[in-house]
């Protein structure tokens, strides 16, 4: 996938996260403790309600504009966080467009020593890629502090019962992402909004793949799960922070407040690269506000039209992305694709079972 593709370490696992855990934020790119001060109080009030005990990285609140501060600083945030033993789970407090810039300066030791479950999404994608590509660390696509947890109920607590359920363990076993009754990608000014948002039914769609002999192919789809922000992943793709996509892998795709042009050009990368010749399925999440250019196609379309007759089956809707609520999804773990009930279920590992574990 790029030219010298580095060998995959050995999986590595962290503890789940126990009741009264403490939890550490950082802000790898965009302030979003400095320009959403009211939601980040509400959002940091929901998770100590919860029984957890924040830990506050050493940026917040400050901002420089389009981001926090320096790479080299926003790197020691996180770094400072990884090495102090209270915290068992580091989490963004937003995604933004830089947080690639952190990836050389990461203290990657920290993590192998003890790991800790890093959780977050959208830009946040480039540090759980990178991450897991150096260390074989399992990390969380899901929420951030102040973009999730900062809404309002019910979609905040449907939100946090997904995450718990799959960091609070045992991170091992069947286990079935659940399925969300209701979703929304309205768009309030964050400052202004007082009520939850306006919702309308869920629902995925499974497009299945076609077999050589003219029937549809099989109806269960087992891989390693990996991917995220689609746009994020084009920062660091063919740097040794990229991990591998191989051949059978289930890849997550998912992207925010995009133009049509965009999202087929982003694809169209994915297909240049022979990545959809590898994979053996994709979960196409929802796209927040999507810009359709009047066109009237949607982000399936694209794919549909990139993919150009290849045998990739797509689960259309997936909830691990920029909509709320939102489920949490270990990168770089085995899972399962049933394209008959439009399921998606970890088989894990994704957590340690306890002492002596992590790492395996």
């Amino acid at each position: 996938m790029h030219g010298l593709p580095s060998p995959s370490p050995p999986l590595l696992l962290p503890p789940p996260l126990a009741p009264g855990d403490a939890i550490g934020f950082f802000s790898p790119s965009a302030p979003a403790t400095a320009f959403a001060p009211t939601r980040f109080e509400r959002a940091r009030g929901f998770l100590e309600q919860r029984g957890h005990p924040l830990v506050a990285g050493r940026l917040t609140g400050r901002s420089e504009g389009y981001r926090s501060a320096s790479p080299r600083e926003r790197a020691e945030e996180f770094n400072a966080l990884v090495r102090d033993p209270r915290v068992r789970c580091v989490m963004s407090v937003i995604g933004g467009s830089n947080s690639n810039g952190m990836l050389p300066h990461l203290d990657y030791d920290a993590l192998r020593r003890d790991p800790k479950i890093i959780v977050g999404y959208s830009d946040v994608t480039a540090l759980l890629l990178g991450i897991h590509a150096r260390t074989g660390l399992v990390t969380f696509h899901g929420p951030a502090l102040v973009a999730s947890f900062g809404e309002f109920p019910p979609l905040v607590e449907e939100t946090w019962a997904a995450f718990a359920a799959v960091v609070g363990g045992p991170g091992r076993g069947r286990f079935e992402l659940p399925a969300f009754p209701q979703w929304t990608d309205q768009r309030i000014e964050w400052e202004q909004q007082r009520e939850a948002k306006q919702t309308r039914p869920n629902a995925v769609r499974v497009h299945a793949a076609r077999s050589e002999a003219g029937g549809e192919a099989g109806r269960v789809i087992r891989g390693r799960l990996i991917g995220g922000n689609l746009n994020t992943m084009g920062g660091i793709w063919g740097s040794p922070f990229m991990p591998e996509i191989r051949r059978g892998d289930i890849l997550l795709l998912e992207d925010s407040l995009k133009d049509i042009a965009t999202v087929e050009r982003s694809f169209t990368m994915l297909a240049l690269n022979g990545v959809f010749d590898r994979v053996a399925a994709v979960l196409l999440g929802k796209h927040e506000l999507f810009n359709d250019a009047g066109t009237g196609r949607t982000p399936m379309d694209v794919l549909r039209e990139t993919l150009d007759g290849r045998s990739v089956p797509v689960l259309e809707g997936f909830d691990s992305c920029h909509t709320h609520p939102m489920l949490t999804v270990p990168l770089g773990v085995a899972a399962e694709l049933d394209l008959d009930r439009g399921t998606v279920s970890l088989l894990g590992p994704w957590l340690a079972a306890g002492d002596g574990d992590a790492g395996r």
